[in-house]
């Protein structure tokens, strides 16, 4: 190498001694051996372990359609925490390769990414539900696989979730006054998740929300079920006070219409009882029907009405 730059140097300049050559060859050569790489940038993304980086690169037919590079592109954004860019890779695999024998995996990886997107019970429930969505369309189209078992707890987990989320916005709407909103809430709570940790919670503010809204027959029968129900619950004690406010000491609103139950078949309008519920300004039980609707002047001191755009 130095005798090429000596030759270089005589070209190019003819008159430089050969000492000062030397010492130019020798700089050059020194500097070209200690060009050595950098280290990497310690702020750089991490890659991630055991995943070969060109699957990121270029746009060939083999990596977007090749099963296996689809889902290693999957499993990729999956381990560096990029749900959104994951469950595009998951659902392109299954789009493609329906009958795959990992198709039952990516699609219980949709549903994990999209459990992993949630926020918390505060934030918007759209990940979850679509979790569901996914769970439900593996256990559906791949009945039997051996996701089968654990597509099934996720749901429950889900559900969980949905059923905390429809705790936490009713409880929203009741500290804001607007308790029709929280009282339709919480009664989805008891319909759908009736066995849920957070139907005792439910049912309780539910006949807050009756009390507040001047429908103290609907709320004393609340709370009488919540003392048959879940008597160790969190409101428990503040159930029993409430109810014994609401009844004066007198037997429940449960208890008295079993007693009655049987005499009031054939009374008339004109009865007492019917008189007292149209004092309090709620329209009589019809005979079948078990719904009774609080009339508006008996809601008139403290109904609050959902705001245009609400989430009721």
């Amino acid at each position: 190498m130095l005798s090429m730059i000596r030759s270089v140097i005589r070209t190019q300049w003819p008159g430089i001694p050969l000492q000062f050559m030397l010492l130019i060859g020798a700089f050059s050569f020194a500097v070209g051996c200690s060009s050595t790489p950098k280290n990497a940038d310690p702020t750089a993304k991490k890659n991630v372990s055991g995943t070969d980086e060109s699957i990121f690169l270029g746009d060939t037919i083999e990596k977007n359609y090749d099963p296996n590079v689809i889902m290693k592109r999957g499993e990729a954004f999956f381990e560096k925490e990029e749900y959104a860019e994951a469950i595009v890779e998951y659902n392109h695999f299954l789009d493609l390769h329906r009958t795959h024998v990992l198709a039952p995996y990516a699609a219980f990886r949709v549903g994990e990414s999209q459990m992993k997107r949630a926020k918390g019970i505060e934030r918007d429930p759209e990940p979850i539900q679509k979790a569901i969505e996914s769970f439900e369309r593996l256990r559906r189209e791949y009945p039997g696989s051996r996701y089968d078992g654990p597509s099934s707890e996720k749901l429950q987990e889900c559900h969980d979730l949905l059923a905390q989320m429809h705790l936490f916005v009713g409880q929203f709407y009741y500290r804001r006054g607007s308790y029709l909103a929280a009282a339709h809430r919480f009664d989805q709570i008891m319909k759908v998740y009736p066995d849920k940790s957070v139907a005792p919670d439910a049912l309780y503010f539910l006949a807050l929300s009756y009390h507040d809204l001047g429908a103290d027959d609907w709320a004393s029968e609340k709370l009488t079920l919540l003392a048959e129900k879940y008597p160790n619950s969190t409101h428990s004690k503040e159930g029993a006070k409430l109810l014994a406010k609401i009844n004066g000491g007198k037997p429940t609103a449960v208890a008295a219409k079993k007693q009655d139950e049987p005499a009031s078949v054939e009374a008339s309008p004109s009865s007492s009882g019917d008189q007292s519920s149209l004092a309090a300004g709620v329209v009589p039980e019809t005979t079948g029907s078990s719904l009774r609707i609080p009339s508006a002047n008996g809601l008139a001191p403290s109904f609050v009405t959902c705001r245009i755009g609400a989430w009721c």
